[in-house]
Formats: structure tokens, C-alpha cells, sequence
């Protein structure tokens, strides 16, 4: 028995402006997902995120990292093996499968590290949002300049 999930996003589509990816996201999630390699997000502070991916028995040369806009993208393909090797498995139960596994990142989020070891595949993402982009306050009347308003959570 498999359930279907859908809901018709179509009346928040027409009452919102700009939130197009939102609404696509939204559909697209969950729809036949495959789950390799298993992965985890933490959030290590308040701008700093770590996406861990299991990758074992991959090399570092056998894994694309590739971050474009608000998506990233890791591709795994496993080097096929040399001929003449001298390895007879009796049991394969190591997936090498070649994989493909994408994260939708929020505006300003980029990667600032990635790391292979242990078989843990670690990316470092780190949100900088730009000055222009942070509120001001803005004074009434007069040639003030605005001044920076600071992020009460923060402190």
C-alpha cells in the first residue's frame, strides 16, 4: 500500500511574489528520494552548518563536490576496477554504487571547506550575508547616514 501525498500549492502560488522555488521545493520534495549515500546536517552555530555524507570506499578523486546558486551537488563514481587485479570477491556488501545526492541551500550560504576521512565525506557551509542586505535604521528628517542595526540574537 503506498500513500499519496499531494497538495495543490496553486492558491499560494497566485497571493505571493518571489517565492517560486519555495513552491517547487515544496512539490518536488520527497517524491521518490533515494536514501545513499545517509547523510546528516548539524548546525554547528549560528552561521555555520556541516553536511556529513557517508562515503565509503570512495577516493577523493572519485567524488565532485559542485555548489552553483542555492544547490549543491555531490556526485560519487566509483573508478571501475583494473583488470588483472587478483581480487575475487565471494560477497559484495559494500555499496559503490555510483550516487548523486543534492542539498537546497538558503540565499548567502557557501561552502567554505570540504574534508575526506574515515569515510566521512564532511562539507562546511558558512551563511555571510552581505552588508547591503543586513537592516539599517534609518533616521527621520535631516542628511543622516543609517546606522547598522545589530541582530539581537546574536548577542
Amino acid at each position: 500500500m503506498t500513500m499519496r501525498n499531494s497538495f495543490d500549492w496553486t492558491p499560494y502560488r497566485r497571493s505571493t511574489v518571489g517565492f517560486d522555488r519555495l513552491f517547487d521545493f515544496l512539490e518536488t520534495s520527497g517524491s521518490g528520494a533515494e536514501n545513499y549515500p545517509p547523510f546528516d546536517i548539524e548546525k554547528i552555530a549560528d552561521d555555520h552548518f556541516r553536511i556529513t555524507v557517508a562515503v565509503a570506499g570512495f577516493k577523493s578523486d572519485e567524488i565532485e563536490i559542485v555548489a552553483q546558486q542555492n544547490m549543491l551537488t555531490v556526485n560519487g563514481r566509483k573508478a571501475p576496477a583494473a583488470e588483472g587485479e587478483g581480487r575475487q570477491l565471494l560477497y559484495s556488501g559494500i555499496a559503490t554504487r555510483a550516487f548523486e545526492r543534492r542539498f537546497q541551500l538558503a540565499d548567502f550560504v557557501r561552502v567554505s571547506a570540504a574534508d575526506l576521512a574515515d569515510g566521512l565525506l564532511i562539507i562546511d557551509l558558512v551563511r555571510e550575508v552581505p552588508e547591503a542586505m543586513k537592516p539599517h535604521k534609518i533616521a527621520i528628517g535631516g542628511n543622516a547616514t543609517p546606522t547598522l542595526v545589530e541582530d539581537k540574537q546574536a548577542a
